[in-house]
């Protein structure tokens, strides 16, 4: 890439949506890290924890489609710059809260729960409007390597959760690690707001030879995805379908994102710090894989067609995550553990890119709404956080790890049902 197209503002805008992501990601899943030192303070169980981990979860998938609407109607700079400013707040109110009903163990959860359903409630828009944004700023045959960019920040993200947070949590104390990364989403809403338009051409800083590159190949798709208003868009098969599927993909996201932290100090014995260190292997390997699957995907897409492409590289993901998932839940080895783990979270942030460009590809001008259904259906497993709380208590580590791999399989095969009829060439 020339340092010339580099420079061009659809990469710069490319670069604050992989920051985006990055502080939405250190934001919103902080207090994963901050689980143990909870536990200890309120002796709260693994049921216990799964309820206000599962409650981000459901203002998060419960407002997902109406998120999505949100980003179409209000478009990408208004709606990306409020939800990053309520971040921030609401990541210092996570801290804050449980000090307001700290009297009895029961009360502190009550704060929390509420807490996390409004931190839910402002995340549900993000990759939405994300998309939408990578729909209006890159040409079809782009799309996959733009949204695995985004994918690689929010993995960089979670992956400075283990060492950034976790030395907070030490040195400060959980609730003060909170109030430290709070500024971050202000500053974020406040700086995207500042730069970006909603389309190309609004920036005063695009040129011609750019918008012409962006529009490149976007007719024909256009006039193929925008016959069907966006309420139809919603429930074409394939739109179905590829939530469907991604429900199963992020049942395994969800048990790494969620789980993860615990299950190294808890299952393989690591110290808080050790674990700290150890937690960043899996999301370093996922930012580098999102970013060779994304590029993977754009170029099978222009070879091979929409169809074909985005399937053949979604199919080799999930598979090869689910293979990865089992080796690890066995290995004996704890560090061996770890990179096996590391491998299967990184093949499913290879896949995850391939859902969004397939999206796109199945909905084009529609795609923040059309998004709103993926996502919904990729956070249900969120749902299932009290379930899997109970089955780490009466089931174990090692059976609720390797479940991952089931879910996986059947991601796999719902892609033979996915056919992209309207993008094909």
């Amino acid at each position: 890439m020339s340092l010339r197209r580099f420079a061009a503002i659809r990469y710069r805008i490319l670069a604050m949506l992989f920051i985006l992501s990055f502080v939405n990601y250190l934001l919103r899943n902080s207090l994963s890290v901050a689980i143990p030192e909870i536990r200890e303070e309120f002796a709260f169980t693994s049921a216990e924890l799964g309820w206000i981990l599962g409650s981000f979860n459901l203002s998060y998938t419960l407002l997902m489609i109406p998120g999505g609407i949100f980003g179409e109607w209000l478009g990408p700079r208004r709606a990306m710059a409020l939800i990053a400013v309520a971040w921030g707040v609401l990541s210092w109110l996570t801290g804050f809260a449980p000090a307001l009903m700290a009297a009895s163990a029961t009360g502190a959860m009550v704060a929390l729960v509420i807490s996390r359903l409004l931190v839910g409630a402002s995340n549900a828009p993000i990759f939405p409007v994300m998309a939408g944004a990578i729909e209006s700023w890159f040409s079809p045959g782009h799309w996959a390597f733009a949204n695995a960019m985004s994918n690689a920040g929010l993995a960089i993200g979670q992956a400075a959760i283990g060492p950034i947070v976790t030395l907070l949590i030490v040195h400060y104390g959980w609730r003060e690690s909170f109030y430290a990364l709070a500024p971050l989403g202000i500053l974020g809403g406040l700086w995207w707001y500042w730069y970006v338009r909603d389309r190309p051409a609004e920036h005063p800083a695009v040129t011609r030879e750019e918008l012409a590159f962006i529009d490149q190949g976007r007719t024909p798709l256009e006039q193929a995805t925008g016959r069907v208003s966006w309420r139809a868009s919603l429930v074409k098969p394939d739109v179905l379908v590829l939530a469907a599927s991604y429900f199963c993909l992020n049942f395994v996201f969800y048990m790494f994102s969620q789980w993860l932290f615990t299950y190294l100090v808890e299952a393989r014995g690591f110290s808080m710090l050790e674990s700290g260190l150890l937690y960043v292997l899996p999301f370093a390997t996922g930012a580098v894989l999102a970013l060779v699957g994304g590029w993977v995907c754009d170029l099978l897409c222009r070879r091979l067609g929409p169809r074909r492409g985005c399937r053949v590289t979604a199919m080799s993901g999930l598979t090869l995550a689910a293979v990865f998932i089992i080796a690890g839940a066995f290995a004996a080895d704890p560090y061996v553990a770890v990179v096996l783990l590391s491998l299967c979270f990184g093949f499913t942030l290879f896949t995850d890119s391939t859902y969004w460009a397939a999206m796109t590809y199945a909905a084009g001008p529609h795609t923040a709404s059309a998004t709103g259904v993926l996502n919904t259906g990729g956070n249900l497993p969120g749902f299932l956080a009290p379930l899997i709380g109970l089955m780490i208590d009466h089931a174990g580590w090692l059976a609720t790890v390797a479940s991952g791999s089931v879910f996986a399989l059947i991601g796999a095969a719902l892609w033979l049902r996915v056919r992209l009829r309207e993008a094909d060439p």
